[in-house]
């Protein structure tokens, strides 16, 4: 195993003792990863390096002009253009070894597996439609598409059902007394499909000494046997197939509708002067996590961000966490302008829907009630959730969470979840995920 060998296998060693996700959402660094790109810290693993002897030893060389002669010290090897920075201690190197780097999709995927979640995202707007296995059958088509193993079963089927034992019906016309006709009602009393006109065909063609040969139809059945079609076949193999022209069935492909997975996010977050760092923190660290997931999983994600006081207006992501403001508190105007733009740019029928909102539960009087409840009930969405940032608990006038939760709890596509700290965030991701799983 050589040099090469050895970084690969540390390189290998440190995607392992890289922090899980629970711990990276926890309390992992969000803000170094971008909206394509999760880096999640690796656990310290030292690369292996070549690092020169420190200690105040001279060498010896052999050699004329500026080379050292036998038993002359020599000083500290110095370092050659490209063997490293020009500052720094021997061995530092390697900062692209510090992270673990993930996608989306891939975070999604091991979210799912490590929480237990198994999301399955619909597709609204069709795309395409592309033509699958030939499944459906139709009673016409082009000749090369003839389905012949349903032909042939159709018409084995009624060569099954109309055959009948010719010689067994041949001595029935041996019977004393009896004429064709009395024939062929036996046949009809017995379940033997055979026409008239056959009966008397056969009759006619029994010689005359043989006639009156059993002297009853029970004395002739006494002693003939009766093969069955099957036996028949078996003996004299299958000579002929009755098709018919209604029995002919066309294969056609299945046509399958490609629908695009289209989610759009919105996320409404409180910025009102009560708002402290903390609570802040909160907010990043259960959303941010939140929007990896759907982009993970939809093939096309957008993102709305919300943010309020007494007022609502619409920011960027990157200004989205970082917003401070004074103000007082209505959350209902982040609601108003979240309706505003999800029917002007995200009609419901194309697109999934998510309204996350957080805050610390705190709004102005009866705005919950009023406004914000019927609001909630006015936006389709896949899910609605409303996240409760209070630092060490509930504050005594923060009831907004409690309110809906009492209001709109049990109808399926609403969750309320409550943070106190970074340890209850993974919890309250599984509860708005699972929420939306159980749809």
């Amino acid at each position: 195993m050589g040099l090469r060998d050895d970084v690969e296998r540390f390189r290998e060693v440190g995607e392992e003792r890289r922090e899980d996700l629970k711990e990276f959402i926890t309390y992992g660094d969000l803000g170094g990863s971008g909206p394509n790109s999760i880096k999640i810290p690796i656990k310290v693993v030292d690369l292996p390096s070549f690092e020169y002897d420190q200690l105040d030893k001279g060498g010896v060389g052999q050699g004329q002009g500026g080379t050292p002669d036998v038993g002359q010290p020599v000083g500290q090897p110095q370092p050659q253009p490209g063997d490293g920075d020009e500052e720094g201690d021997p061995g530092e190197e390697g900062a692209e070894h510090e992270y673990y780097e993930m996608d989306p999709e891939e975070f999604a995927e091991e979210l799912d597996e490590e929480l237990g979640l198994e999301l399955e995202p619909k597709g609204k707007q069709v795309i395409e439609e592309i033509e699958g296995d030939f499944t459906d059958i139709t009673r016409s088509g082009p000749n090369s598409t003839l389905d012949f193993e349903k032909l042939f079963k159709e018409g084995l089927k009624r060569k099954l059902s109309m055959d009948f034992d010719e010689e067994f019906v041949r001595e029935a016309c041996k019977v004393a007394g009896k004429d064709a006709r009395d024939v062929f009602r036996w046949c009809r009393e017995q379940h033997i499909l055979v026409s008239l006109p056959w009966v008397e065909e056969a009759f006619g063609e029994i010689p005359e000494d043989e006639r009156g040969t059993w002297a009853s139809f029970e004395e002739m059945e006494a002693n003939v046997e009766r093969t069955t079609a099957i036996q028949r076949i078996r003996r004299d193999g299958l000579k002929e197939v009755p098709f018919r022209r209604e029995d002919e069935r066309y294969r056609h492909p299945e046509i399958i509708e490609k629908k695009e997975k289209n989610v759009v996010v919105v996320n409404i977050r409180d910025v009102s002067g009560s708002m402290r760092e903390k609570k802040r923190e909160l907010v990043e660290r259960t959303f941010t996590p939140l929007d990896w997931y759907l982009t993970g999983k939809y093939d096309n994600a957008e993102f709305v961000y919300i943010a309020h006081d007494a007022e609502a207006w619409r920011v960027e992501r990157d200004e989205f966490f970082g917003i401070r403001s004074g103000g007082g508190t209505k959350i209902s105007s982040a609601y108003e302008l979240a309706k505003a733009v999800l029917e002007e740019e995200y009609p419901w029928n194309e697109w999934n829907r998510y309204v996350f909102a957080a805050g610390d539960s705190e709004n102005s009087s009866n705005d919950t009630t009023e406004n914000v409840i019927p609001l909630m009930e006015e936006i389709p969405a896949n899910l609605h959730a409303y996240v409760e940032t209070q630092p060490g608990g509930t504050a005594i006038n923060a009831t907004h969470a409690e309110e809906v939760d009492r209001a709109l709890g049990d109808t399926g596509n609403v969750v309320v979840t409550y943070v106190s700290s970074p340890a209850d965030v993974v919890d309250a991701i599984y509860e708005i995920l699972s929420t939306e799983d159980g749809q």
